[in-house]
């Protein structure tokens, strides 16, 4: 099914983010043209009834800005408007000492920004569980995205108990062994601390054949981070294309995302145009927050017809 709403409609009420689009290179309207075939199959949307209130917020997975310095991370993602953000180890080693962790955060903080997590972490073996840990503790971090190793998984949730920081695990599409689908990530952990759960890659979900929006709303308790994309086609080969531009139902996965109160973080991990991802980036921003604005609120940015005065009407 397709969305109720035009991509023109979701640029008009993009003005919000207005700031994000400018440095783009190109406009909504450009977009490449995709045919029908090239989509997954939609979910009918449950209509949000607006306005109403959205407890996530928006982030960047620094992933995203892996050929650039931890200063210039911070200033591109504040570029594009993002408030938080979390840290790949380019941007902060998992081996750096104590002091270098510290200044890092503090760096970061010092730039307005929250440093709500890392990842994504690897973790083999019992030592990269425990440095993953202490590393999350000392940046002051709430969150790690990971990817622990099944037989880890009793020790994760020891730790998630000791240092209360919740793990995220990342689904890695076609060709992941470990956690290729949400759902294999679900039914490992659903027994486990509720503070280990998901970080959904909706661009992986859609490569392998599932569909986000179904996905958020089985899952719905286990849901924290998202990792926000959209790919070229809806299989292996798909690739990383600018927001609203490939296959992805967009506007559906955000109306899941708040029909279920989800209330952590939503980061875009825009994994094109490495270096120089600024103008995908800041479009795919821009047109989320577009999305939002339009399905929060139900008719934001349509024009308004002004009344036509009616003449007195005598008896």
């Amino acid at each position: 099914m397709k969305s109720n709403h035009t991509r023109r409609d979701f640029l008009r009420a993009a003005s919000v983010g207005a700031a994000s689009m400018a440095v783009a290179g190109e406009t909504f309207a450009q977009a490449q043209t995709r045919t029908p075939a090239s989509r997954p199959a939609r979910t009918a949307p449950t209509p949000v009834r607006g306005p109403i209130e959205r407890k996530f917020e928006l982030g960047m997975a620094s992933y995203t800005l892996r050929k650039y310095n931890l200063d210039e991370t911070i200033a591109m993602t504040k570029r594009v408007g993002l408030k938080h953000i979390a840290l790949k180890d380019f941007h902060l080693p998992m081996n750096a000492s104590t002091e270098e962790i510290k200044a890092a955060a503090a760096k970061v903080k010092a730039a307005g920004l929250n440093l709500y997590g890392c990842g994504v972490v690897y973790m083999r073996n019992e030592a990269d569980v425990n440095r993953a840990f202490e590393y999350a503790k000392t940046a002051g971090m709430t969150t790690i995205i990971g990817v622990p190793n099944h037989d880890l998984l009793p020790l994760v949730d020891k730790k998630v108990k000791e240092y209360d920081i919740a793990v995220a695990i990342h689904n890695h599409g076609p060709g992941d062994k470990v956690y290729p689908t949400p759902e294999s990530i679900y039914e490992k952990v659903k027994g486990l601390d509720a503070r280990i759960g998901l970080c959904m890659d909706i661009g992986h979900t859609v490569r392998i054949g599932e569909d986000p929006v179904r996905d958020t709303m089985r899952f719905a308790d286990r849901m924290l981070d998202v990792h926000i994309k959209d790919v070229t086609a809806a299989e292996a080969k798909g690739s990383t294309v600018e927001i609203g531009r490939g296959v992805i139902d967009i506007p559906a996965f955000i109306r899941a995302l708040l029909r279920i109160g989800y209330a952590k973080y939503v980061s875009f991990e825009y994994e094109k145009d490495e270096n120089d991802p600024l103008a995908g980036l800041a479009e795919s921003v821009g047109y989320v927050q577009g999305v939002m604005a339009t399905v929060q609120n139900p008719g934001f940015g349509r024009p308004t017809v002004p009344s036509i005065p009616q003449p007195a009407r005598t008896l």
